[in-house]
C-alpha cells in the first residue's frame, strides 16, 4: 500500500490497469447476457468462453514480444488505443441491422484479438512496474495492485449487472471502449515522465531481448534452474492452482446432492458467496500477504496452503458448508501470498531481458494447469462419482505436500551449507 500512496507514477499506472480490467469485465457481463439470449445459446456461450479462454494460453508468447519491445511505453499506448478502437466498432456492429448469430461471431473474434493484445500489454507491464518501483518493491507493489484488483474486478461485475438494466449493450462497449482510452493516456502521461528520466530511460534500452523465441525460452529455463527449487515450485504452485480449480467445480457437483448441509438460502446464492469468498481471500492475502510473511519463505506459506487445501478436501467429502468457506478463504489468502512470494523470487532471479518472456512462462504454466486438472478430475467426478475425483485429489493434495516439505528441507540444508563455506574461508 505504501508503494501505491507514495509513487505517483505507479498509482497512475495502477490505475490505468484497473480500467481496462473494469471495462472488460463489463462488456464480458453484457455480451455474456446477450448470448444467453439467442436460440442456440449453449453454443453461442461456449464460442465466447473459447474466445476468452485461448488467449491465456499464450502469455508467453506476448512476454516474449514485450521483452522484444524497446519503446514499452509506445507500445503499452498503442495496444490501448488499439483495443479502443476495437471495442467502438463492437458499439457500431450492436446497433446495426447484422443478424444476431453474425454479430457473435464476429464480437468473438474481435474479443479474441484484443484478448491476445492483452497478453502482450499484460507482458509489457511487469518490466515497466519494475522500472517505476525497483525488484525489492516489486512483490508488495504486484500484490497491492492485484488485491485492489480483485476488490475492482467484483465491484465491476455488481455494476454491470445494475448497468444492464437500462444501458444498451453497445453502451456497455462504449464504455469499454472508453475505459482503454482512458488507460492508454494514463499511461503514456506516465511514459513522458519517465523518457525525460534518463536512468529509467537507459534501463528501457538496456531491457530489450535480441534472441529468437527458443532460444529466450531455454534463457529463461537455465536462469530459473540456477536458484535452487525454484522450478520445483513453480509446478508445486501451478499444481495449486489447479487443486483449487478443481475444488471449485467439484463442489458444485457435492453442492447439487447435499443440498441439506451445502445450500445456503438457494443454490446460487451458495456459488455466489463461495465466489466472494476466494475473492475477498485472494484480495487481502495479494495486499498484504507479502508484508505480513516478509520473515517466511515461500516453502512454509506453500507447505501451510496445501495443508488447508488437505482439510478443505476433508470438509468437501463431510459436505459441510460451514467448514469449506472458512477453508476456501484461506487457501485464498495463502496461495495469493505465495504465488506472490514466488514472482518476487522469478524477478530477482532472472536477467529484466527476460523478464517478460519468464513471467509469461510463469503464467502459462499455472494458466495450463488449472484447466487440465479440472478437466481430469470433472470427467472422473462424471464417469465414477464425485467422491472418487475428491479422494484422488485428495491423494495428489497430498503428494504436493511430500515434495513441498521435501524440498524446503533440502533447500535450507543447501543454504546452511553455502553459509558454512563462505564462513570457513
Amino acid at each position: 500500500m505504501n508503494v501505491f500512496l507514495k509513487n505517483k507514477n505507479y498509482r497512475k499506472f495502477s490505475i490505468a490497469s484497473f480500467l481496462s480490467s473494469a471495462g472488460d469485465i463489463l462488456f464480458y457481463l453484457a455480451f455474456m447476457t446477450y448470448a444467453s439470449k439467442l436460440q442456440n445459446y449453449s453454443l453461442a456461450l461456449s464460442l465466447i468462453a473459447i474466445s476468452e479462454s485461448i488467449p491465456r494460453l499464450f502469455y508467453i508468447v506476448g512476454g516474449y514480444f514485450a521483452d522484444r519491445t524497446k519503446n514499452k511505453y509506445r507500445n503499452i499506448v498503442l495496444a490501448a488505443i488499439i483495443r479502443f478502437m476495437l471495442y467502438s466498432i463492437v458499439g457500431f456492429l450492436l446497433i446495426s441491422n447484422l443478424s444476431q448469430w453474425n454479430l457473435v461471431i464476429i464480437i468473438a473474434g474481435i474479443n479474441f484479438i484484443s484478448d491476445i493484445i492483452g497478453t502482450y500489454s499484460g507482458g509489457l507491464v511487469s518490466p515497466l512496474i519494475v522500472n517505476l518501483v525497483g525488484n525489492d518493491e516489486f512483490a508488495e507493489a504486484e500484490g497491492f495492485t492485484n488485491g485492489l484488483g480483485e476488490i475492482v474486478n467484483v465491484s465491476a461485475q455488481f455494476i454491470g449487472s445494475g448497468l444492464l438494466l437500462f444501458l444498451s449493450y453497445s453502451n456497455l462497449a462504449f464504455i469499454n471502449a472508453l475505459t482503454f482510452l482512458a488507460a492508454g493516456l494514463l499511461f503514456a502521461n506516465v511514459g513522458f515522465k519517465q523518457i525525460f528520466n534518463r536512468e529509467t530511460k537507459t534501463q528501457q534500452d538496456e531491457s530489450v531481448n535480441d534472441q529468437n523465441f527458443i532460444d529466450t525460452v531455454k534463457s529463461s529455463y537455465q536462469q530459473a534452474k540456477k536458484e535452487h527449487g525454484l522450478l520445483t515450485i513453480i509446478f508445486v504452485m501451478a499444481a495449486l492452482n489447479g487443486s483449487l480449480g478443481s475444488m471449485n467445480a467439484l463442489v458444485s457437483i457435492v453442492m447439487a446432492a447435499n443440498r441439506s448441509t451445502m445450500i445456503i438460502s438457494s443454490y446460487s446464492f451458495t456459488l455466489a458467496i463461495i465466489g466472494v469468498v476466494g475473492s475477498c481471500g485472494t484480495a487481502l492475502g495479494s495486499m498484504f500477504g507479502p508484508q505480513l510473511t516478509k520473515k517466511l519463505s515461500i516453502f512454509s506459506v506453500t507447505n501451510f496452503s496445501i495443508v488447508i487445501d488437505v482439510c478443505a478436501i476433508v470438509a468437501i467429502l463431510a459436505a459441510n458448508i460451514y467448514l469449506i468457506l472458512p477453508l476456501f478463504f484461506l487457501i485464498t489468502v495463502t496461495a495469493s501470498t505465495a504465488s506472490l512470494k514466488l514472482t518476487q523470487w522469478l524477478v530477482s532471479s532472472v536477467d529484466r531481458t527476460v523478464l517478460a518472456s519468464s513471467m509469461g512462462l510463469l503464467n502459462t504454466i499455472v494458466m495450463i494447469a488449472v484447466p487440465v486438472m479440472t478437466t481430469v478430475f470433472s470427467t472422473i467426478s462424471g464417469t465414477t462419482n464425485v467422491k472418487y475425483a475428491l479422494i484422488l485429489l485428495l491423494l495428489v493434495e497430498i503428494v504436493e505436500l511430500v515434495i513441498a516439505i521435501r524440498l524446503s528441507m533440502k533447500t535450507k540444508k543447501t543454504e546452511v551449507e553455502i553459509s558454512t563455506s563462505v564462513d570457513s574461508k
